[in-house]
């Protein structure tokens, strides 16, 4: 099963509330994903010469501040943590790769789920509903971002191995489907130097993107190029700094929809998601095409599309 969310706002009035927007999504893939939630936001790039990660603790005491003080004696600068439950956001002066290695160096207790300018991740274990309110969903603005709810077929549940993966800086995909040949396929990344922290088959296809953007492609390149090394059934909604992305493989089974409007480009598993968003009842309603990549982003405000 699985739910797929994305939102890329084209107004001022979406960006404000598009927390709100995206939560109001999630939750109606409840049943579709009752298992864990998860979203990937982006919002307030962070200054030339900082970058941002999204951190995530099993302990519900962690003090967030001193994580912050350590990085702070470390780099030189770090902006207080933006605590949400079990994760907080903080911005620190250094280099992504450099700020993620120390706190896999030093704090191994702790996992980066995202790192970048502008990616914040957060998901967890148990129902859409207690996430959205638990994540405070509702204060969260940005110009896009999507989300997850899963139901765990082919791994156990746990905060680490639920939806959006990251793997890249400012990169991350969600995923309905299954891969039959990621354990080979990451066995490959792993020799280009893609590291994995779980046996999902999801950061499989996360990785193969990362790699594929690392090596010069761009995000529709890297996404066709699943076309012919991915094998499995799949719906991938990826995102990235500049904006997000549709693939459905060429046999198309697990279910897809697009919509837009004036004001907003959103995709969703179900119409319904997609119905509780202002003005949807106006919008231009699609099923995307197998095999064929759709791409909006922010240098062009528009979709653009390859066979």
């Amino acid at each position: 099963m699985c739910g797929i969310v994305g939102l890329f706002a084209k107004s001022t009035e979406i960006e404000e509330r598009l927390g709100a927007h995206l939560g109001a999504m999630l939750v109606q893939m409840s049943d579709r994903g009752p298992d864990s939630a998860g979203v990937a936001v982006y919002r307030d790039p962070a200054p030339t010469g900082w970058c941002k990660l999204a951190l995530y603790s099993r302990d519900p005491r962690e003090d967030w501040a001193t994580v912050a003080a350590d990085l702070r004696s470390v780099f030189g600068g770090c902006e207080e943590p933006d605590v949400r439950a079990s994760h907080a956001v903080v911005v620190v002066e250094a280099a992504a790769d450099d700020a993620a290695r120390w706190v896999h160096d030093e704090r191994p207790d702790l996992r980066t789920m995202s790192a970048g300018r502008s990616i914040e991740i957060y998901k967890e274990v148990g129902l859409p509903t207690d996430f959205a309110v638990e994540f405070r969903l509702h204060d969260l603005y940005g110009s896009h971002g999507l989300g997850h709810t899963r139901m765990a077929t082919e791994s156990k549940v746990t905060t680490e191995g639920s939806h959006p993966f990251s793997t890249g800086l400012d990169l991350c995909v969600v995923h309905n489907g299954s891969l039959s040949n990621h354990n080979r396929l990451r066995a490959s990344l792993r020799r280009e130097g893609i590291e994995f922290r779980t046996e999902n088959d999801t950061e499989v296809a996360a990785g193969y993107l990362a790699w594929r953007l690392r090596e010069g492609a761009t995000l529709q390149e890297a996404l066709e190029g699943c076309l012919s090394d991915l094998d499995g059934f799949y719906t991938f909604l990826c995102g990235t700094q500049e904006g997000f992305a549709v693939l459905r493989d060429p046999i198309a089974c697990k279910p897809a929809v697009l919509a837009e409007t004036d004001d907003w480009v959103a995709m969703a598993s179900e119409w319904r998601a997609i119905a509780v968003l202002p003005g949807a009842s106006e919008a231009r309603m699609w099923e995307p095409e197998p095999g064929v990549v759709y791409v909006w982003e922010r240098e062009t405000d528009r979709a653009a599309v390859a066979a």
